[in-house]
C-alpha cells in the first residue's frame, strides 16, 4: 500500500515547525494497511474545562490521515491536501496519551479516504474521525 518504506523514526524525524509537532504528536507503528500515533493530553491539548479538546483530536486525525496519504503517493508528482474531515467525540479523557490509528477506506488516483479511531490509555474509544483528502499535482517552483 505504500509508496516506498517508512518508519516511526522516519516520520519522526521531520521539520518541526508544524502544529503536529507543537502537540507531540509521535508516530508509533508503521503496518501493511494502517499507521498509528500518540499525543499527550495535557494542557497543550486541553479545552478550559480540562478535559481533551475536540480540535486536537481532529489534528492528530488530520495529521494521521494526510501523511498516510503522502505515504501512498509519489511525492515528486503530487501533493496530499486536506478536503474535508469529521470527528464524533465520544468520552473525555482527562490525561495521558492518546493513540490514533488510521485506515484506508478508499485509496483512489485523486482522493483517498480515511478512518481514524482515537483510543485513550485504557483502551477505550474516545473519537472516530474520517478525512477525505485531495491528490493533487505538486505545483512547479
Amino acid at each position: 500500500m505504500w509508496f516506498s518504506e517508512f518508519t516511526p523514526e522516519g516520520l519522526n524525524d521531520r521539520p518541526k515547525n508544524h502544529l503536529g509537532a507543537l502537540l507531540d504528536i509521535q508516530f508509533t507503528e508503521v503496518g501493511t494497511d494502517f499507521l498509528a500515533a500518540t499525543m499527550p493530553v495535557d494542557e497543550r491539548t486541553h479545552q478550559p474545562a480540562g478535559i481533551l479538546h475536540g480540535g486536537a483530536s481532529v489534528v492528530l486525525a488530520e495529521t494521521l490521515g494526510s501523511i498516510a496519504s503522502y505515504m501512498c503517493i509519489n511525492p515528486e508528482k503530487h501533493i496530499p491536501v486536506g478536503l474535508e474531515i469529521n470527528a464524533n467525540h465520544l468520552r473525555p479523557v482527562k490525561s495521558g496519551l492518546v493513540t490514533g490509528i488510521c485506515k484506508p477506506l478508499h485509496i483512489g488516483a485523486k482522493t483517498h479516504v480515511w478512518e481514524i479511531k482515537i483510543y485513550n490509555d485504557k483502551g477505550k474509544m474516545n473519537c472516530v474521525s474520517r478525512l477525505t483528502v485531495a491528490i493533487i499535482p505538486k505545483p512547479q517552483l
